[in-house]
């Protein structure tokens, strides 16, 4: 039996959940998010709780068992308290800002790269635009965009100079020895 699976999914009173054949809608006071579930896995909706039966202990069904949990409870979770990501910008110049709802950034290029934020996504930064928050609903496509941001200059290893995680350990690199006598 699969443990991730197997666990029942608290529903907070102000989260309201409808299923719909193999559609399931989660909304709360931060938005609304819809699912497709695997049409070999039953969701179902019981005293404030959501389970996740699969059909059989087939090694596919046990895989979507787990999966389908796991998506379903970042879903609650999501429309509850919201996901976020933090970049840490590092180096002589580079810095993001936020103008509107769009993130601005300048990371040693010759021009400021402008990033647009998809639906249900906002920027904030701070710290004189070293360090920029992500913030939305769904963790996929937050994750998403922070690795996007985080793909324009990828921290090297010499210096660390670049865009990366604010949890991210980057090893560095010792330079040229230099000439010896």
């Amino acid at each position: 039996m699969s443990r991730i699976g197997k666990k029942p999914i608290p529903v907070p009173a102000k989260v309201t959940v409808s299923i719909e054949g193999q559609d399931v809608t989660v909304t709360g006071p931060k938005g609304e998010l819809k699912m497709t579930v695997h049409p070999e896995i039953k969701v179902r909706q019981e005293e404030g709780t959501l389970l996740v039966e699969r059909p059989s202990d087939a090694r596919q069904h046990r895989a979507l068992h787990g999966l389908t949990r796991a998506l379903l409870a970042n879903n609650v979770h999501g429309v509850t308290t919201g996901f976020r990501k933090t970049l840490k910008i590092e180096g002589v110049g580079y810095n993001g800002d936020v103008r509107g709802k769009d993130l601005v950034m300048k990371l040693g290029y010759s021009h400021e790269i402008v990033i647009k934020p998809p639906q249900g996504i906002s920027f904030a930064a701070e710290e004189k635009g070293t360090l920029i928050h992500i913030d939305g609903v769904d963790k996929q496509l937050v994750g998403q965009v922070a690795s996007d941001i985080r793909e324009l200059r990828p921290p090297e290893p010499y210096l660390g100079k670049g865009v990366r995680y604010s949890d991210e350990v980057i090893r560095r690199k010792a330079g040229k020895a230099g000439k010896t006598k």
